[in-house]
């Protein structure tokens, strides 16, 4: 049975295999210094992984098309993304083992499809990070995109060639966080949004857009982003069941951080919007800015742009490599070499290829996907003590991760079969 006193790993021992870790000591939850800086890092990891050029495109997308209703498709995805995450992260930790792993032991073989799934999705996105870090690039400097991308992809790369690699990542998607809502915020106040009537429309809609709700939900916990968080959490030593609290104030923060740039982002361009003005199809977050401050906001979605791209490069890396570290004690062992290698495929696949706007929304789309079926073996993996030991799990918030999971599930095929189609 697992024990429940966490305690924090050095980025040497997280490289370990997690089989030859031994479990933690009993006693309380995590006190240190160390794991409190983790489960923030954690937060803000699984936050900025959220918030990267899909993102920032699909809430200017859908507000330009749904105006103030939009804040009800944002107040139902937080709601889902919640409910997912709280399912989620207190799983994997009580149970110190990654979701592939966990997946495996709810049915052999099942985690190796799920692993394939989220680093497959995690490959096409960060395809789409490296392009949106080039281009934040060139707004802030004038470089072309293609120069900005690997000036980015090499920026990213230096991150994990430090010694303490997990620490650093913590430290960068912290500090970007924080950039990213002060700038986005200040561009919401410029706009001079209708905030009564958003409100209003929260609760209220006058349009409510299934498809929406599929590709907010999973630009913000689809795939791979659903555990990047947990597994930082596992990799500093939060495990077991009495480190399950804590782990959730880590995803309740994680979805706060989210929601709050989403939100800012929302009122942004629904100021625009409702001024009367239309967003530029080619590029439609970085009209917001500029149509609500002029030049200056210009300039201003380039940092936001690059630094929400820069650190979805970073998560989406860590946390698709996270999902092959059982395929091969090689790949556990030199995890960090593994996520250089990942960067420097994304940027390559951009350079010689490219990505175009239009197709990260569908990505955020088809990601919602993966959703039903993780959070559905988390649901099943949450009652086998044999998986989690101790725990237990409340049956009202697997009541919820359930009808978010048919609710996606529904959503998604319904994507499937009516929009999907339009993109070709």
């Amino acid at each position: 049975m697992l024990e429940s006193q966490p305690r924090e790993l050095t980025d040497d021992q997280a490289l370990q295999p997690r089989m030859q870790r031994r479990p933690p000591r009993a006693g309380g939850g995590p006190r240190s210094r160390g794991i409190a800086s983790a489960l923030l890092g954690a937060a803000f990891l699984m936050a900025t992984s959220a918030v990267g050029p899909g993102f920032l495109t699909q809430t200017a997308v859908f507000t330009a098309e749904l105006g103030a209703s939009c804040a009800f498709v944002i107040l139902a995805s937080i709601v889902f993304d919640l409910a997912a995450q709280l399912n989620i992260w207190p799983v994997i930790v009580a149970s110190g083992e990654r979701a592939q792993d966990v997946a495996n032991r709810v049915l052999p073989g099942l985690g190796y499809f799920l692993a394939a799934l989220v680093a497959l999705g995690g490959l096409a996105f960060n395809i789409g990070n490296v392009a949106g870090a080039g281009l934040g690039m060139n707004v802030m400097f004038g470089i072309s995109v293609p120069a900005g991308a690997a000036i980015s992809a090499a920026i990213a790369v230096a991150i994990f060639l430090v010694k303490e690699a997990g620490k650093a990542m913590d430290r960068f998607a912290l500090v970007m966080g924080f950039v990213m809502i002060a700038l986005t915020a200040y561009v919401a106040v410029a706009s001079h949004p209708p905030v009564a009537e958003a409100a209003l429309r929260s609760v209220a809609p006058t349009r409510v857009d299934g498809f929406a709700i599929v590709t907010l939900v999973g630009g913000t916990v689809g795939g791979y982003i659903s555990f990047a968080g947990a597994h930082r959490l596992l990799d500093a030593g939060v495990i077991g069941a009495g480190a399950v609290p804590q782990a959730n104030g880590s995803a309740i923060t994680a979805i706060g951080v989210a929601s709050l740039m989403r939100v800012l982002l929302f009122l942004a361009t629904l100021g625009v919007v409702a001024a009367g003005f239309a967003l530029d199809p080619a590029n439609p977050p970085a009209s917001v800015f500029k149509l609500a401050t002029g030049n200056a906001g210009y300039r201003i979605f380039g940092v936001v742009m690059w630094a929400a791209a820069l650190t979805s490069v970073v998560g989406a890396a860590y946390t698709s490599i996270s999902f092959l570290r059982g395929l091969a004690g090689s790949i556990d062992r030199y995890w960090a070499r593994w996520v250089v290698g990942f960067i420097a495929v994304s940027a390559i696949v951009f350079l010689l290829v490219g990505r175009p706007v239009r197709v990260l929304v569908l990505v955020g789309a088809l990601n919602g996907l993966i959703l039903p079926l993780s959070l559905g073996v988390m649901l099943v993996a949450a009652y086998r003590t044999k998986i989690v030991g101790d725990y237990r799990h409340p049956r009202w918030l697997a009541a919820m991760g359930a009808l978010v999971a048919l609710a996606m599930l529904v959503l998604g095929v319904r994507t499937l079969v009516t929009e999907l189609p339009g993109f070709f």
